[in-house]
Formats: structure tokens, C-alpha cells, sequence
């Protein structure tokens, strides 16, 4: 368990220890939830934005697939023979 020591302006400045454990860095924004009977969550929120996710799988080669093409990658996929 960690404690935390609130200020006169009613700010708690969260330990190292807990930053590491949600994983954030300066400038990361953390949620919390207040829950009943005096409690709260706090979880880190999701990095980035979504607009970083487009071109994410992008074609590189150049080379179109057929749709029976990609069912059988997909099948090869799910059965655990698929190429590396």
C-alpha cells in the first residue's frame, strides 16, 4: 500500500512508485472514478489519438490479395500454421 500526503490546497502528488505502475510519463492523463462508500479507481488513460491508428495497416508490398488469398492466411492464422 502506498500513502500519499494531501496539501493545504487539497493536491496529492502521486509517488513514483505509482506512476510506474500505471505506466504514465508527464503529460499523461489518469482517470479517476469515485466509487461508493469513500473509495476511488484510478487507471491511466489510453495514450495517443485515434487518428494515429490510420495507415496502420497499410499495404507496403505494393501486392493486392484476392479475398481467397486472404481466407486462407486467415484460416493458416487460426490454425497456427501461418509464416512468420
Amino acid at each position: 500500500m502506498v500513502r500519499l500526503k494531501v496539501t493545504s490546497k487539497g493536491q496529492v502528488t502521486l509517488k513514483k512508485e505509482v506512476l510506474d505502475h500505471l505506466h504514465v510519463r508527464p503529460g499523461d492523463e489518469i482517470e479517476v472514478d469515485l466509487l461508493p462508500k469513500g473509495k476511488v479507481s484510478v487507471q491511466a488513460l489510453p495514450k495517443g489519438r485515434i487518428e494515429d491508428l490510420f495507415g496502420m495497416f497499410r499495404n507496403k508490398t505494393g501486392r493486392s490479395f484476392t479475398l481467397k488469398e486472404l481466407d486462407e492466411a486467415a484460416a493458416a492464422g487460426w490454425a497456427g500454421e501461418a509464416e512468420s
